[in-house]
């Protein structure tokens, strides 16, 4: 059974939820998708000065508040329930991977400046679960320098600090950029609007290592654990948001003099969402507690949490569209921007099938390299069936 939230927590989430209702509107999201920029700097420093999110999970040493990654779940909740367009997800996420490895010096210098709202981060890893990394680390003079490429960054052309998994000589080592000067960037236009992606070009590009080689091969799954529970809570938001807005069309929108909702096709739709909605959320919830608490099953929770919240996401957003039906498809409505939304969550930090194999493996279900048979499920995302010992 899930710890409840307490009365701290269920107000964070209501104060964040009141922040980016009125600070992330449609029209709000609308602007920066199409923005050169693709945020708002104003609304980044209020998110820091107001309700200091970008370091409710960093320790006070540092100028954070000291919460846990259950926290940041559930501002992340809100900011998916209303498309937030800004570097977040990304910069909470290489807070809390630097945290992960024993460098104090790196703590110190780095910490304060993302707590503060001064510095947005992110974070360049293989897309394909343990994958090695592409990105190689030599020393040069006395000084770390990387080269190779990195795709799809989150948030690549926004960040002014880049954590980078590299290969050198004894393994693969984390790595801080500190602004792109040296870096070639080129922002890629993707499915999803209201997310920024950049491919970044590193040539003999200065870094900084984060920890050893070996502090990090004992952390790659829990980098890829803290991503999967990250991008599973703002999936649940942008979810939830769905069925709000099917479940309000259904009660106004008639047909027959009478309320779509009332009609029995309606209703099973709703209800289905409903159903996976809940389901998601529940599978959030365990995720964030699990990797907050370094629980010996995190992996597996972690892994199924990205891997049905993000189906479920898809799913609530596809069946918004087709309960509102014509209008549903229309530019000027926003279900197309919950779709969009929803597959790229989908498709970063590891597929569905990718997480539900990394699961099975986690769960000792099959021990051998397994077969992979892709499928369609009746949400219309990819599964993934395996043939292993």
């Amino acid at each position: 059974m899930l710890p409840a939230l307490s009365d701290e927590q269920v107000e964070l989430g209501r104060v964040a939820r009141s922040f980016f209702t009125a600070r992330s509107p449609e029209i709000e999201v609308r602007r920066l998708a199409v923005d050169m920029v693709g945020y708002d700097r104003a609304v980044w420093a209020a998110m820091a000065e107001q309700i200091g999110i970008q370091g409710l999970a960093i320790p006070e040493a540092y100028g954070g508040s000291g919460y846990s990654l259950v926290e940041i779940g559930l501002v992340l909740q809100e900011s998916g329930r209303s498309l937030l367009c800004a570097p977040l997800l990304p910069t909470v996420l290489a807070a809390a991977c630097l945290l992960r490895l024993p460098d104090g010096d790196a703590h110190r210098d780095l910490l304060p400046a993302i707590a503060n709202g001064q510095v947005r981060a992110t974070i360049a890893v293989p897309h394909v679960i343990g994958a090695a990394p592409s990105i190689t680390a030599g020393r040069t003079g006395g000084s770390w320098r990387l080269t190779g490429v990195a795709e799809q960054v989150l948030n690549g052309s926004q960040a002014e600090l880049v954590l980078v998994v590299a290969r050198t000589d004894r393994g693969p080592a984390l790595f801080a950029i500190i602004g792109l000067d040296q870096v070639e960037v080129t922002v890629l236009s993707g499915l999803d609007p209201t997310r920024r992606l950049a491919t970044l070009v590193f040539a003999e590009t200065e870094a900084r290592i984060i920890g050893t080689p070996d502090d990090l091969s004992q952390q790659v799954g829990g980098f890829t654990d803290l991503a999967a529970a990250m991008m599973a809570a703002e999936s649940v938001g942008g979810a939830v948001r769905c069925l709000e807005l099917g479940v309000e069309y259904a009660k106004v929108r008639e047909q027959f003099g009478v309320p779509i909702g009332s009609f029995q096709a309606i209703k099973h739709k709703c209800a289905d969402v409903l159903l996976a909605v809940e389901a998601a959320r529940a599978a959030a919830e365990n995720a964030l507690w699990a990797v907050a608490g370094d629980s010996p099953d995190a992996t597996e929770c972690a892994s199924l949490a990205k891997a049905h919240c993000t189906d479920a996401y898809f799913y609530a957003a596809a069946e918004c569209l087709q309960i509102h039906g014509g209008i549903g498809f229309t530019w000027e409505h926003p279900a197309h921007l919950y779709l969009k939304r929803a597959k790229s969550s989908q498709i970063l930090f590891g597929s569905p099938g990718q997480h539900r194999e990394r699961m099975a493996t986690a769960a000792g279900i099959f021990t051998s390299p397994p077969s992979v048979n892709i499928g369609v499920d009746r949400w219309g995302s990819s599964q993934a069936s395996w043939t292993g010992r």
